[in-house]
């Protein structure tokens, strides 16, 4: 099937008027962080087919792929049709393109949801407090409460001394049972900016009697001013009241309608369903156990707070239909309303559902990646004690295609680390005679990479039955020896504000490219923010 091109100008004028449309970036994680188009989302063609079904749920969709030379968007273009994708072209000139057109373009991961937050605090100037004002509070033992807004896994590896973890959707559901003297100030962080200010904000719209302040700069300006942090923490949010729910609803709802989010029963999300000519995204905005214990069937789970905080991870096409569902029993709630209202905001048709939910019934278990069937060619399969055989028979090398820290986490012993789309500089390498093994973490994505093997002439490998995972299940040890990684990955992007290893220069290096992010979105033009 031939593939067409688009012009940057056709995306940026799409962006402009709310049309759907899809840009992708075919490069592996690293190089899309350092420069990409505003909206474009990262799907490297090492990972299309584990992607692109959530992604792009809507198969005649307009997609549009690029690269910066690198050779990978067209296969990725390829590899799209392949799935059934209708309406997929080529980004003319790629980013060299783009650029050349005079288009702004942006670094870091989540850029989107960051340049908003940004946008937020510039037009509200919402309230914050440094890290030294914080710590001074807590020596004087006033009358303060410190809620981390980002994911309770973010939060137990470092926290402010104190703090409770209240992901972001839950902070107006959870804040009057926890702060419910309106004397008590309310200071809400995360690791850099942007969901301290989200966070902090959605409790000033919601006009909480409480004093509010973001901690400026998350537990990276925490760490730059020399404070020490909490490690391990386990202080989670408190189950809600009546009172203190009621409350939230009330306040939440204001906020929603402020920011003109609509509300539509199941009968409308019927026709929702049934309309082929909009890209429609359902999902559930919960804790993780809530949707495991039971969610409406069809809804993927995107925790508010982190779906506000990184939109493109979860939806590739803008100007797609959301859809948010919150409480199982009437649809609606604190949660969704409050998310909503930021999508709203960012620019995004979204929607809550609410009333008589009852008749949609209920699943239960955690969210599960939507994928496209295996392809349909002969594959040979080893078990983890056959695997550890030939390997001592020297007749076997594995290599392994997970992303690239959980391979620095412990890989099987001997392994060669291999980024999918460039598979065939590690096959160049393997001992002559030896029998390719293909392992990632469970398995899955090995499942995918066989065709490469075919598509290339390559000879066929054998697949590790279950990953890596079944080696370890099977009580065989790992090692985390790198002299198989290769050159430095470039899979994964290593974010400044996760972790306890970053360098001081990188995280300042961080923040100040955040606080100059309104300057670019001013220069852009086409991002369609608002703010209540």
């Amino acid at each position: 099937m031939t593939l067409s091109v688009r012009t940057p100008a056709d995306i940026r004028n799409a962006w402009i008027a709310g049309s759907e449309t899809a840009l992708l970036d075919a490069r592996e994680e690293g190089p899309y962080s350092l420069a990409h188009p505003l909206f474009a989302v990262s799907v490297p063609l090492s990972r299309v087919e584990l992607l692109a079904l959530d992604l792009l749920p809507r198969v005649s969709v307009p997609i549009t792929v690029y690269d910066d030379g690198e050779g990978v968007a067209e296969p990725a273009a390829r590899r799209l049709q392949s799935l059934g994708y209708t309406d997929v072209a080529l980004l003319a000139g790629g980013l060299s393109g783009w650029v050349a057109a005079g288009f702004e373009v942006y670094r870091d991961v989540n850029v989107p949801s960051k340049a908003f937050g940004e946008w937020v605090e510039h037009h509200r100037h919402t309230p914050s407090l440094s890290a030294t004002e914080v710590k001074a509070l807590i020596d004087a033992k006033a009358d303060v409460v410190i809620l981390d807004a980002r994911r309770f896994e973010e939060y137990a590896t470092m926290a402010i001394p104190g703090g409770i973890s209240v992901p972001g959707a839950e902070l107006v559901k959870r804040v009057h049972d926890i702060a419910p003297d309106p004397n008590t100030l309310v200071i809400v962080n995360c690791a850099g900016r942007t969901r301290s200010i989200i966070g902090a904000q959605s409790l000033v719209n919601a006009g909480i009697p409480n004093g509010v302040a973001a901690l400026r700069n998350g537990t990276i300006g925490w760490t730059l001013a020399r404070q020490e942090l909490e490690h391990g923490a386990t202080r989670r949010f408190p189950e809600v009241s009546p009172d203190g729910d009621a409350k939230g609803r009330r306040a939440a709802r204001a906020v929603a309608d402020r920011a003109g989010v609509r509300r539509i029963t199941p009968a409308i999300l019927d026709g929702y369903r049934g309309d082929e000519r909009r890209t429609l995204h359902l999902l559930d905005v919960r804790t993780p156990e809530e949707y495991a214990a039971g969610h409406l069937p069809g809804f993927r789970h995107a925790p508010g707070g982190q779906l506000v905080q990184a939109t493109d991870e979860v939806v590739a096409v803008r100007g797609a239909r959301i859809v948010l569902a919150d409480d199982p029993a009437g649809g609606g709630g604190v949660r969704a309303d409050m998310t909503a209202s930021w999508l709203a905001q960012l620019g995004w048709d979204v929607a809550v559902l609410e009333g008589d939910v009852a008749g949609l019934g209920l699943e239960s278990g955690a969210d599960r990646r939507r994928l496209p069937p295996v392809p349909d060619a002969p594959v040979e399969t080893v078990t983890p004690h056959d695997l550890l055989a030939l390997l001592d028979n020297g007749e076997a090398a594995v290599i392994d295609l997970t992303r690239s820290p959980r391979y620095r986490a412990g890989h099987i012993p001997g392994a060669w680390f291999a980024v999918r789309a460039r598979l065939g500089a590690v096959l160049a390498r393997l001992p002559a005679g030896v029998r390719p093994v293909l392992t990632c973490g469970d398995g899955t994505l090995t499942r995918y990479a066989v065709a490469d093997f075919a598509e290339k002439g390559w000879p066929a490998p054998l697949l590790l039955t279950g990953g890596t995972k079944a080696w370890v299940d099977a009580g065989l040890p790992l090692s985390t020896d790198l002299e198989r990684l290769g050159p430095e990955p470039d899979d994964i992007y290593k974010r400044p504000y996760e972790g306890t290893d970053n360098s001081d220069a990188a995280m300042q290096g961080y923040i100040d490219w955040e606080l100059e992010l309104v300057a670019q979105l001013k220069r852009d033009g086409a991002h369609r923010f608002r703010v209540i």
